[in-house]
């Protein structure tokens, strides 16, 4: 997918199929197959197809649009398949978050309202166990943490939403992140968690409470600038400290 395509606003048939995976998969963990969308709305399988790739368009969800049954790989902020990321709703695990930083707003679903989410993850210097726990989309206790992300805007997004998310991963602290770095021959950028919080709260922060919500955006170099704003060291990006 390009980057800097402009905002737009989706058509009634894909603003039904984005609810309706919302709703699937906060009530089940997992998204719908062609037959769940078409038993629910009543497209047929091209039409499902083509809006799936309206919705991936508008930076929603990362599809296999090669495959005759069209999987949906991610939904954020959930992923279909094991990610660095678990997530709890009150003691039940409820299904794979998309990524780290996904995974900070992930209480703030409206079918989580009030409900205690708890995350679980792993530092990816030495695979040491990191969680912590979120309420109405703020966070309430946590392990010692920060969350790397070892690839710059400029790499998100280029086709889809896989190699970004990937790379947004949970450190114990500095040192662990610096030998990380080390390990993948990488140098990222670190944010607090509540860096991370207010990073994501625009998008994150908004998904099932606004319907009608248009596209999202990719423009690395404005991600960058706002990113520095909330006192991220962004100098591996390319950007002023």
């Amino acid at each position: 997918m390009p980057h800097y395509v402009p905002h737009f606003e989706f058509t009634e048939p894909a603003l039904a199929l984005r609810e309706f995976n919302y709703e699937h998969w906060c009530e089940h963990g997992h998204g719908p197959n062609l037959r769940d969308v078409h038993h629910k709305l009543g497209f047929d399988r091209r039409e499902i197809l083509q809006l799936y790739k309206e919705l991936a368009l508008g930076i929603v969800c990362t599809v296999d649009p090669d495959s005759m049954n069209c999987p949906v790989l991610r939904f954020q902020p959930f992923a279909s398949f094991p990610t660095q990321v678990r997530a709890y709703v009150e003691d039940e695990f409820h299904s794979y978050a998309g990524c780290s930083m996904e995974a900070v707003a992930f209480s703030n679903m409206p079918p989580f309202k009030d409900r205690e989410c708890r995350l679980e993850s792993y530092c990816m210097c030495c695979l040491e166990p990191i969680s912590f726990t979120s309420l109405n989309g703020q966070v309430v206790e946590a392990d010692p943490l920060l969350l790397h992300v070892s690839t710059s805007p400029y790499d998100w997004f280029n086709n889809d939403l896989m190699i970004q998310c990937d790379s947004m991963n949970f450190v114990i602290d500095e040192d662990h992140a610096e030998r990380f770095e080390k390990e993948v021959c990488r140098r990222g950028v670190v944010y607090t968690l509540d860096q991370a919080l207010t990073f994501v709260s625009n998008s994150v922060g908004e998904r099932m409470w606004t319907r009608n919500r248009p596209s999202e955006r990719m423009d690395p170099a404005a991600v960058i600038e706002y990113v520095a704003t909330l006192g991220v060291d962004v100098t591996n990006w390319g950007g002023t400290p």
